[in-house]
């Protein structure tokens, strides 16, 4: 056991520690895991931040549209309670700005951080526990020691033809390439015909149970608590916090399937809305009534996720402000996706 301790605290394959030193890096696309790591050996000074619908972003496209030194943090399925999380252990390496994808989903139901099974929070704490079992792992030893053996020119092919044999938890050599899609052709995963299968879908009366879950009181309670709180603790950090254009047809779904949880929705963003303009050192954008993007259903592949070539888009937004809420008239952008929504017909 001290000999495999000994081992992952040389190698340090996560880069706790100390960014790689004698061997090449290698990068997990598990991001509540890879995360922890990625904190604390990158350099960087801003932050993104998301679920989802903002993991396929490349860092080199957020350096090269906004300027900055990005690190993305973004994790599928993530609720508040894990973006605030891990968003924290990032503001205390000295983030300076933090770009923040959140929408009303975030702030449903949802674990304690310590609850929570997929995200290692004793490693972010880096306590006794979290480094404790992070040094005495057996698994971490064998993928440092694959890491270190890939790194010798002779071995490096032969192992790499051996990824699925070997199930390799860090197949990654390029940071830039975490999560990222590559797919030789984008419209056979973005089509609107997947996009409308989904809403048909979703509308069924099996799954409506599905839409029960919009609790305001607890939306106003997760939200005060993992954003709001942030937010205000960092009042020398930027915050860009922008809403995602998801499709016109997500807001149909609750529309046409479950009315009194669309209300819920709109009231609760309204609220957001109104409390994020109020801080200085926010600026919101709020992209849900672009219709531009949100009415073309060739650039998703369900009634929620768009495409990369969005992600362009969204990054191109946030450079030039367009769509930036107003703080003097903060639910504006809300009453026109209102109006969006209302007078929306489905076209099968």
């Amino acid at each position: 056991m001290l000999a495999v301790a000994a081992f992952n605290f040389a190698v340090d394959p996560l880069q706790i520690f100390r960014p790689a030193r004698f061997y090449q890096a290698w990068y997990s696309n598990h991001s509540r895991l890879e995360n922890a790591g990625l904190i604390r050996s990158q350099s960087y000074d801003t932050a993104l931040m998301g679920t989802s619908l903002a993991i396929h972003f490349r860092q080199s496209d957020i350096d090269k549209t906004l300027g900055v030194r990005s690190l993305k943090l973004a994790m599928s399925g993530a609720y508040s309670r894990e973006q605030s999380f891990v968003l924290a252990a990032a503001l205390e390496r000295g983030v300076k700005r933090v770009i923040w994808q959140m929408d009303d989903g975030i702030f449903r139901v949802q674990p304690e951080i310590d609850q929570a099974v997929y995200i290692p929070a004793d490693l972010y704490r880096r306590n006794a526990r979290g480094i404790g079992g992070y040094l005495f792992s057996g698994s971490m030893a064998w993928e440092g020691l694959l890491m270190v053996a890939r790194s010798v020119p002779q071995l490096t092919n032969k192992i790499a033809n051996l990824v699925s044999f070997f199930r390799l938890k860090f197949p990654i050599s390029n940071v830039d390439d975490i999560n990222t899609l590559s797919v030789p052709d984008p419209s056979a995963i973005y089509n609107a015909r997947r996009a409308m299968a989904d809403y048909v879908g979703a509308i069924d009366p099996s799954r409506r149970n599905e839409l029960n879950d919009y609790d305001y009181p607890l939306m106003l309670r997760n939200f005060d608590l993992d954003v709001l709180a942030l937010i205000r603790k960092y009042p020398d950090v930027r915050f860009d916090i922008y809403f995602p254009p998801y499709s016109i047809l997500r807001w149909a779904v609750l529309r046409d399937a479950q009315p009194a949880a669309l209300n819920v929705v709109y009231d609760f963003c309204a609220y957001a809305n109104e409390e994020l303009t109020k801080l200085p050192n926010v600026q919101l954008h709020d992209f849900r009534a672009a219709k531009d993007i949100t009415h073309d259903l060739r650039n998703y592949a369900d009634v929620v996720h768009h495409s990369p070539t969005i992600d362009l888009r969204v990054l191109a937004m946030l450079a030039s402000g367009q769509y930036l809420v107003d703080r003097s008239s903060p639910t504006a952008s809300l009453e026109q996706l209102k109006e969006q929504v209302k007078a929306y017909r489905i076209e099968r």
